[in-house]
């Protein structure tokens, strides 16, 4: 039996555009929405606060609501792991950039910074990568 990570994502909005990340320096990672592991004793909820702040260097984002929770093997991905997913829509309170980058200094799985670049996409957008947009409908 595989082990379970507990996973926490966020679908951030800003008007009708969703906020999306490229790994510059890793293009195979494709694109994706902020998310990241819970940790013990960690709500969710507290989780993906964090995680979109880490990730995206944003600091007016307001939780939304919970749109749900998905189950999702990652064997496909090398990762011998079952992501339990809980996925939140936050919204962006104030005029974000169009682009820019991030580094996350305090990543879960690699023990070195990540690069991240940002931008807007608008709804629906059907390109992100290993079931990220599993729950972009609901928005």
């Amino acid at each position: 039996m595989l082990p379970i990570k507990q996973k926490a994502f966020a679908y951030i909005t800003y008007h009708n555009q969703l906020l999306v990340f490229e790994h510059p320096h890793a293009p195979e990672a494709g694109i994706q929405v902020p998310a990241g592991t819970i940790q013990p004793g960690e709500s969710p909820e507290a989780a993906v606060m964090r995680e979109a702040y880490e990730e995206t260097g944003l600091t007016t984002l307001k939780l939304h609501r919970f749109l749900g929770e998905v189950k999702r093997d990652m064997s496909d991905f090398g990762i011998a792991q079952i992501h339990q997913r809980y996925f939140f829509h936050l919204l962006c309170e104030a005029e974000p950039p169009a682009t820019w980058d991030h580094w996350e200094t305090d990543p879960s799985d690699t023990p070195s910074a990540h690069l991240f670049r940002f931008y807007w996409v608008a709804l629906p957008f059907e390109n992100l990568i290993a079931d990220h947009g599993r729950l972009l409908s609901l928005l």
